[in-house]
């Protein structure tokens, strides 16, 4: 289909979904169970711990707790059909001043306009996707897209198959309260394209009463691009990543690995990359650190052999003046990475101030520094979601 003709789709879905709820100013899951933002969300997008939970479980509540009138009585213990379609939109603007030859200032409005979807298909099993109707001006399409089959078996053990991102069991991208990125999850080799953003595949998950969580994914290794001749994987290769995580009261500790090989124009490419991370969760503030180590060896036509090393990570933290509860909110982030190819090189320092003017609507002061270039960059913006 033409990209015309998925808006039109996209927007006659939108307008039906409207159409049959009342309160369609408030995002999909509160209008299912009546329940404020605040429920599951510190701030639009992060997330309590309850709403990672909610989340883990499928998007639904325990058993006991699932309201009858959110689904429909058709007589058959077999199906579990929703009363309405979950649907929800995140609007995004910035304006910026920055430091650069050209468009020092610019309005972007909007800087992104996301459908999202997501609910129980059965009792263990869910889904998820969302649909960029604009990303910074172009229509980008479905970017995560997942089923999710949970506690098979009455066990902790999950399977989650389709799109989505492979440093998701590190920190999810898509929660973070910056427009500044984790950049150390998209930088890509000398050679290779593979890094820690979007990929298709596979991921399991088991957790352990005492605290303890591992993942395992596989994945095809060249991300979400689309296919060529009906296969999506480019070469012979998957890629594998493993992850265990322990939490230690207040502090979450964890280790990351990846291995993987990718067929690039003129040989072959291995991918290794290894790290801690870590979270430190206070009342009123909260740590987050990651840690990678890269090295792709190249295996060129001819004979010739390259490397390339890459080292980096980020340190986050988040001053929450009123805990879980607070309405400001004061974040610090520093990215850097270090690579032997030079073009790789990153090093910032962010300071960005929210404050929630409403449940589902934030705004957002924020400035960077690039210590690298020595320039700087200053974004007013808002994050909203209904």
């Amino acid at each position: 289909m033409a990209k015309k003709g998925w808006i039109y789709a996209v927007l006659m879905v939108l307008s039906a979904s409207l159409l049959v709820d009342e309160a369609s100013a408030i995002p999909a899951f509160a209008r299912k169970y009546r329940f404020s933002c605040s429920t599951c969300h510190v701030s639009v997008p992060k997330l309590k711990d309850y709403g990672e939970e909610f989340a883990a479980n499928g998007f639904m509540l325990p058993k006991d707790q699932e309201p009858t009138r959110a689904y429909v009585r058709t007589g058959d213990d077999e199906l579990l059909l929703q009363r309405q379609l979950p649907i929800a939109i995140r609007f995004d603007i910035w304006a910026q001043l920055a430091d650069r030859e050209t468009a020092k200032s610019d309005f972007q409005f909007p800087y992104g306009i996301k459908l999202l979807s997501g609910g129980p298909i059965s009792r263990h099993v869910s889904y998820y996707f969302y649909f960029y109707i604009d990303e910074r001006g172009e229509v980008a399409g479905i970017e995560d897209a997942y089923v999710h089959f949970n506690n098979l078996g009455g066990s902790n053990f999950d399977i989650m198959a389709g799109q989505f991102q492979v440093s998701d069991p590190l920190f999810k991208r898509e929660l973070r309260l910056t427009l500044e990125d984790y950049l150390i999850y998209k930088v890509r080799g000398r050679w290779a394209t593979a890094n820690l953003t979007y990929d298709r595949g596979v991921i399991l998950t088991y957790g352990f009463g005492f605290g303890l969580d591992l993942f395992a994914e596989i994945i095809n290794g060249n991300g979400i691009g689309k296919a060529e001749n009906r296969l999506f994987d480019n070469d012979n290769y998957k890629n594998v990543a493993f992850r265990a995580s322990q939490s230690l009261g207040a502090l979450r500790v964890g280790g990351f690995l990846y291995r993987g090989k990718e067929k690039i124009e003129n040989g072959t490419t291995t991918i290794r990359m290894l790290g801690p991370d870590f979270t430190l969760s206070l009342p009123k503030l909260e740590i987050n650190g990651q840690y990678l180590y890269r090295k792709d060896t190249a295996i060129m036509v001819g004979g010739v052999d390259g490397e390339n090393t890459i080292k980096g990570g980020f340190v986050e933290a988040i001053f929450m003046p009123n805990g879980d509860r607070s309405r400001w909110f004061l974040t610090g982030l520093y990215n850097w990475i270090d690579s032997d190819y030079d073009p790789l090189d990153y090093q910032t320092l962010t300071l960005s101030l929210s404050h929630l003017a409403a449940r589902n609507m934030r705004l957002v002061i924020e400035w960077t520094r690039d210590l690298q270039h020595k320039r700087s960059r200053l974004s007013l913006g808002m994050v909203s979601a209904f």
